[in-house]
C-alpha cells in the first residue's frame, strides 16, 4: 500500500507542508519508486538569475494537483510510491563543485528522479548519474535554446552547454537525441551546423505549429525507439505568455497545452528520469510559470508510474503458459 498525498478533503490545500503535490517526504516512507527532488542552483545562468527559487515555487504551485491524471488515465501515487526527496544542496559559488555534488546526490537516491531546478546546468550531472545506471540514454530536450554551445566567457559548465558536454562524455545515444521547441535568434548558422554534428535532430516551435502534435509525437517516438529515455524540460520552451517567469524568454513558443500533450504522447517509452528547469519566480506573474511547471512535473511522474504497468505486462507475457 503506497502512501499518497495529504487528503485535501481533510486538510485544506493551502495548509500543511509544501512538499510536491503534498506527497510524503522521502524519510516518511520505507522506499520510493519515484522521487521528486529539487536543485536550487542558478550560478550557471547567462542572463536573469532567480531559478534557485524554482523548486520552492513549483512545490507551492503543486498544492493544486489532484491524484488522478485523466490525460494519461493513471493514478500515479496509487500505482507507485512517490516521495519528495527535498533539495540537493549545491555550492552557489563554485559550478564545478556544484556539478559534482548534484551527481553524487543523484547517485545516492535509489529511485527514478523527476528533478526540479534550478538552471539547466544541472542536467549534466543528472545525465551522468542516469548513464551510470542505464548506459548512454536517448534524450528529448524541450527548450527555446540549443544548449549545445561550447563555452560562455571561457566557462565549460553553464546552462547553455550541458548537452555538448553530455555528448563529449558519452552520456547520450546520439542516434536518439532531439530538441523540441527551438526558436529565436542564434549567434550564427554555425550553431545549427555544430548542433547537427553532435547528432541532434530539431523540431522547432514552428514545426510543432505547422506539422501538428500527432506527427511531432510520432517523429519523437520513432527517434527514441525502445532506448532508455531522459526528458529535460526548460520551461522557456513555453511562450512567455505561458511562462513569463524564466531567465531567457523567447517569443513564439509552445503553449502549455501543446507541451503537456507531447509529453503524454510519450506514454510507453522507457523513461528513466527527467527534469524541469529554469523557473524563476521573481518574474512569474500570478504563478503562471510555476503552475505550468508543476503540471509538467506531474505528467512526468505519471509517465514513470505507467512504466510499472508496462513492466508487469511484459513479465506476465514472458511467463510460461
Amino acid at each position: 500500500m503506497n502512501t499518497g498525498p495529504v487528503d485535501s478533503s481533510k486538510v485544506p490545500r493551502f495548509a500543511g507542508p509544501a512538499t510536491f503535490a503534498r506527497l510524503p517526504r522521502l524519510d516518511q516512507v520505507e522506499r520510493a519508486d519515484v522521487a521528486v527532488v529539487g536543485v536550487p542552483f542558478d550560478a550557471g545562468v547567462s542572463y536573469r538569475p532567480g531559478a534557485r527559487f524554482g523548486p520552492a515555487a513549483v512545490r507551492e504551485a503543486s498544492r493544486l494537483l489532484r491524484p488522478y491524471n485523466p490525460g494519461l488515465d493513471v493514478s500515479p501515487f496509487e500505482r507507485v510510491q512517490v516521495a519528495d526527496a527535498g533539495d540537493i544542496a549545491a555550492n552557489p559559488f563554485d559550478i564545478g563543485a556544484a556539478v559534482e555534488a548534484i551527481e553524487g546526490a543523484a547517485d545516492a537516491l535509489d529511485a527514478k528522479l523527476v528533478t526540479i531546478g534550478g538552471d539547466h546546468t544541472i542536467a549534466l550531472p543528472l545525465l551522468r548519474s542516469a548513464a551510470k545506471k542505464h548506459g548512454p540514454v536517448a534524450l528529448l530536450h524541450f527548450d527555446a535554446h540549443l544548449d549545445t554551445w561550447d563555452t560562455y566567457f571561457g566557462a565549460e559548465y553553464t546552462h547553455g552547454t550541458p548537452f555538448r558536454r553530455a555528448v563529449e562524455e558519452g552520456l547520450l545515444d546520439t542516434e536518439a537525441v532531439s530538441h523540441v521547441g527551438i526558436r529565436g535568434p542564434l549567434y550564427g548558422k554555425k550553431d545549427l551546423e555544430e548542433d547537427r554534428r553532435l547528432g541532434f535532430g530539431i523540431l522547432t516551435a514552428a514545426d510543432v505549429l505547422r506539422r501538428g502534435l500527432d506527427e511531432v509525437i510520432d517523429v519523437l517516438r520513432q527517434r527514441v525507439g525502445d532506448r532508455p529515455l531522459y526528458v529535460s524540460v526548460d520551461i522557456d520552451v513555453l511562450d512567455p505568455a505561458h511562462a513569463p517567469g524564466t531567465g531567457t524568454p523567447e517569443a513564439g513558443g509552445l503553449t502549455s497545452r501543446e507541451l503537456l500533450e507531447i509529453l503524454r504522447g510519450l506514454a510507453g517509452c522507457r523513461l528513466v528520469g527527467a527534469d524541469v528547469v529554469e523557473v524563476a519566480p521573481a518574474y512569474d506573474h500570478a504563478e503562471i510559470t510555476s503552475v505550468a511547471a508543476s503540471h509538467v512535473a506531474y505528467d512526468l511522474v505519471s509517465l514513470l508510474a505507467l512504466q510499472k504497468d508496462a513492466q508487469e505486462k511484459n513479465a506476465q507475457e514472458e511467463q510460461p503458459s
